[in-house]
């Protein structure tokens, strides 16, 4: 996103990033620096936040004089940053939710929403378990929902 001092730069546009588009949203933000903004500042998910990180260097190295600062409050908390003008850019690990779009719009923060990557699990049995060839969503699922946790201490607990 693009918000705070930068905001009122690029005619109030701001720039939600979901899941890490600090690449392309870095690339798009040139403009500003003619108008002497020198900092960019990142929060959000701490899962974006390797990819921020290293696109964060990468974009001071070739853009002299800006610093980029990057943040982990958590998806909830930079979405609270963001929609404060407290940032410029919110990492998140989810779609904007109703209540921060609100929030969004009620300061008067518009944003854009860039999805650039999608988490997945990959759940691998080892070739030595002889009872499980195969899980079904409805298995994992008995494992790890949360009313789960502490009580699935076996597998025969789940088949």
């Amino acid at each position: 996103m693009v918000a705070n001092g930068v905001r009122g730069k690029l005619s109030r546009f701001t720039l939600f990033v979901a899941a890490g588009a600090v690449a392309a949203t870095l690339a798009s933000v040139p403009a500003v620096f003619s108008q002497g903004t020198s900092t960019i500042k990142i929060d959000g998910s701490s899962t974006v936040f390797p990819i921020t990180e290293a696109m964060a260097e990468e974009f001071q190295a070739a853009n002299r004089g800006v610093n980029v600062t990057v943040g982990i409050s958590g998806t909830g908390g930079g979405f609270e940053k963001f929609c404060n003008g407290e940032t410029d850019i919110s990492n998140a690990s989810r779609p904007i939710k109703s209540s921060e779009m609100e929030a969004c719009k009620a300061a008067g923060i518009e944003y854009m929403e860039l999805p650039v990557a999608y988490d997945a699990l990959t759940v691998v049995v080892n070739p030595r378990n002889s009872w499980a060839s195969s899980l079904t969503v409805e298995e994992l699922k008995a494992m790890w929902e949360p009313a789960a946790q502490g009580k699935i201490t076996n597998w025969n607990q789940v088949r």
